[in-house]
């Protein structure tokens, strides 16, 4: 794994192949500064070329996932950043990358959201696939109080997500709102009161489904907003082409007839 050791974000990989990411900054409630930003983006560019990679846990240790950009960062000097219209991430800048990066990874990710998710942290935990998050959670999209706008993916992200006139309100507002109520609205798919351990279950299922399948179903998802029906339905052929009596579609079927555990060839 290409991913050094630092004081921000640390990756453990089980032997089930669901990697554990977490936001150690525990200090400063996982607050974004510059170098969490680099380190994140490190961590999806490790992650994105993992070995044997199944499913990811992203999480926050200490009290909070994580409460949104360090305002001490805000007056820094950013004269030697490439500017936000420049695309040095594929479709992204670099911002961008650090919530877009958990769309773009080929396995499913599951975010387990507790304490506080403000700002830059609910639109991170707004890239993962699947959001657990703890009932009394205080989350908001808070870039209005601090005179900016939302621009860590967030929209793109939220696309189908929340009904429009929810996130205007809670966009133009800036108000907190619960896990409860974000379930509500749609920011988040499941209310537990443990939400590691909720995120961690649904991540070994996945972990037991034929990884080849798994991508194309992520493959899938990603393109099912953006794409016309005829292309999605060609996409649809074309991902069940690349999986239909392959090795792993076989063991998935042998092991299900014979109630044993699935020995999948990993990607």
């Amino acid at each position: 794994m290409n991913m050094r050791d630092n004081d921000r974000v640390r990756i453990e990989l089980g032997e089930d192949g669901v990697a554990q990411v977490r936001l150690i900054r525990a200090d400063k409630m996982n607050a974004l500064d510059g170098e969490m930003f680099a380190r994140l983006i490190e961590a999806g560019q490790a992650l994105h070329d993992m070995k044997g990679l199944r499913a990811v846990v992203l999480s926050g240790e200490g009290r909070a996932f994580c409460a949104g950009l360090d305002l001490s960062s805000l007056g820094r000097d950013r004269s030697n950043e490439p500017p936000l219209t420049e695309r040095t991430y594929g479709n992204s800048n670099g911002p961008q990358q650090v919530a877009m990066q958990w769309r773009k990874l080929p396995v499913p990710v599951i975010a387990a959201v507790h304490g506080v998710c403000f700002g830059g942290g609910l639109q991170i935990a707004s890239g993962a696939d699947i959001r657990v998050v703890a009932p009394d959670t205080r989350m908001a999209i808070m870039e209005m109080r601090w005179g900016l706008v939302p621009d860590m993916g967030g929209y793109a992200l939220w696309r189908g997500m929340i009904r429009d006139d929810f996130l205007r309100e809670l966009t133009y507002t800036n108000r907190e709102f619960t896990g409860e109520e974000a379930y509500a609205f749609g920011l988040a798919t499941h209310v537990d009161a443990d939400p590691l351990t909720k995120a961690t279950a649904i991540a070994a299922t996945i972990a037991d489904r034929s990884p080849h399948a798994i991508r194309g179903a992520k493959r899938l998802a990603n393109a099912m907003h953006d794409k016309a029906t005829n292309d999605l339905l060609m996409d649809e052929s074309l991902e069940q082409m690349k999986v239909m009596r392959t090795r792993n579609q076989i063991e998935a079927v042998m092991a299900g007839m014979e109630k044993r555990p699935a020995r999948y060839e990993d990607v």
